[in-house]
């Protein structure tokens, strides 16, 4: 048995050193500027659109992902030794509606961020974000590993799988042996505060909680995996930090899930919610012509276990109970900045005590 890393991002390591993230303005985005920031990084972000109210202070340059010219810009401004390519369009009915566009976001805003990556010498690390949707549903597959068939039989996982390839041929290709650390990092259903994109549930209800509107449900006994953006933010910043340090070791995909306790019907998710709120007890919706939702897809994260010292820590019910309280606080009037601030905070401290407890089902190597 090998002595295993520290389950927390090192802060000795971040502070100082240059970050650039993609879709800095998005949910995950917001997240992982407030915490590179609180540890000393200097951040810059580049997204499409603003955010009215941001988490964290980033120097932020504004356009498309498929802009090359702009896209080249700040990342020669930024000089990052770290990139996080966060920008996608990330909605699976969007993409029913609109393919061209997620095909051009996902895949050619990847390929310009890679791109103009391999032109940066100070560049050291580039982690691109896709999703657990990226794996080709097998019947008889219970839980997918990295090394899994890719595919996607709709255009938001066929985008996603696509994303996968391109980096995975731009490392091969720019950093076939020492160089950058190149890796993509997949992950499922995420909760927490500040995510307001349309037709996901947690945003949802909570618009209609905000608006002292009921909850309604299309499919509540429907099972999904659930895991708190911050767990999965720490699992990105252990990679990061791996791949700086040992980008041969690091490079490659990673899965980032949750425990088999985080997997739980979509009715019994509401009803949390629901109760920290105070709201009476959601109704249900049929869908309704919308398209075929993508099976439940679980994730083998065993990798991650045995080469970071990743593993779900915060049960899904607290995770649930702190997602409540941002949007409460924020539906009250309180500065989101201060509200996120306080939550990552109390996080780093819940997780300072968790990581020591043993995990019965970590996977040493």
């Amino acid at each position: 048995m090998r002595n295993h890393p520290q389950p927390v991002p090192d802060e000795t390591f971040w502070r100082g050193r240059r970050v650039l993230i993609t879709g800095h303005t998005g949910f995950k985005g917001q997240w992982l500027a407030l915490w590179l920031g609180q540890m000393g990084a200097p951040v810059w972000g580049y997204a499409r659109s603003e955010r009215a109210q941001p988490f964290a202070d980033t120097t932020a340059y504004r356009g498309d992902i498929c802009d090359v010219e702009a896209l080249r810009t700040a990342v020669q401004a930024a000089q990052p030794e770290v990139i996080f390519h966060l920008a996608a369009q990330p909605l699976v009915r969007r993409a029913f509606h609109d393919p061209v566009d997620t095909y051009r976001t996902n895949i050619v805003g990847t390929a310009n961020l890679l791109n103009c990556a391999r032109q940066q010498k100070c560049v050291r690390a580039v982690l691109v974000v896709t999703t657990d949707k990226c794996y080709e549903p097998q019947p008889e597959v219970l839980s997918f590993r990295e090394g899994d068939r890719l595919g996607g039989s709709d255009p938001y996982s066929n985008s996603k799988a696509c994303m996968e390839m391109v980096t995975q041929a731009f490392a091969q290709s720019y950093w076939p042996a020492g160089g950058a650390g190149i890796a993509t990092a997949r992950t499922g259903n995420l909760i927490g505060g500040g995510d307001w994109a349309e037709d996901r549930l947690i945003p949802d209800l909570m618009r209609r909680f905000a608006a002292g509107q009921p909850p309604t449900l299309r499919n509540p006994r429907a099972l999904r995996p659930w895991q708190y953006v911050l767990e999965v933010l720490r699992g990105y910043l252990l990679l990061a930090e791996r791949l700086v340090k040992a980008p041969q070791m690091a490079k490659g995909a990673w899965n980032f899930g949750p425990a088999a306790d985080g997997v739980r019907p979509v009715g019994w998710v509401a009803e949390q919610l629901t109760r920290a709120w105070g709201m009476a007890a959601p109704s249900c919706m049929q869908p309704g012509g919308l398209p075929q939702e993508i099976p439940m897809l679980q994730l083998d994260c065993s990798k991650a276990s045995a080469r970071l010292n990743w593993r779900p820590l915060l049960p899904l019910e607290a995770a649930l109970a702190a997602t409540a309280r941002w949007y409460r606080q924020a539906a009250e009037g309180a500065d989101v900045r201060q509200i996120s601030q306080a939550l990552l905070a109390e996080y780093c401290a819940q997780i300072g005590e968790l990581a020591s407890v043993p995990s019965l089902t970590r996977v040493d190597a």
